[in-house]
């Protein structure tokens, strides 16, 4: 909602743009939304994410969608597992490197729908099926709906490529 933002924490002094509804507020001032739209900035990091979302939303816990995508993020910031309603995430076209960064969204028991292309992890060999074994409950991958086949092909690349964590037994000197 915000334009051209380098921090977090610039979303205070700025005014939300208006979209085809308008914003409603509590009687604090508040805004009364369950999205927030962040993108097409230059936020490389979150920091202060949580107190500025506090600041800005009079129900932060009810958040549902979070857009923060066409930014210059290069993780996945723990603080978006705060967010236990995220149902949408969009963290297309940023810097994302490592795949397994996904791996911290799988405790997000809401979250259907996730952006993740445009990043450089979408090179990586078995990108759709390893985000889509480590999120099992996610129908949209990618604005794309995730199938019966998607879930099967995902399965078999899962046993084909991860390998079980082995189990250490500990033995008891007496």
């Amino acid at each position: 909602m915000v334009e051209f933002q380098a921090s977090v924490t610039d979303l205070t002094s700025e005014e939300p743009r208006t979209g085809l509804r308008p914003l409603r507020h509590s009687k604090s001032g508040k805004s009364l939304t369950q999205s927030l739209w962040l993108n097409n900035n230059v936020l490389n990091d979150l920091k202060d994410f949580s107190h500025v979302v506090s600041l800005l939303l009079e129900h932060p816990e009810n958040l549902a969608w979070i857009d923060l995508s066409f930014n210059d993020l290069t993780s996945i910031d723990p603080v978006l597992t705060t967010f236990f309603n995220l149902s949408v995430l969009y963290l297309h076209g940023n810097s994302i490197q490592r795949l397994g960064e996904v791996n911290k969204l799988a405790v997000l028991p809401r979250l259907r729908s996730l952006t993740l292309h445009g990043n450089p992890i979408e090179e990586e060999k078995g990108y759709r099926q390893y985000v889509l074994c480590t999120l099992p409950r996610i129908t949209t991958f990618d604005f794309s709906g995730v199938t019966k086949a998607d879930r099967t092909t995902a399965e078999v690349w899962k046993r084909m490529n991860i390998k079980p964590k082995k189990v250490r037994i500990k033995q008891n000197a007496l």
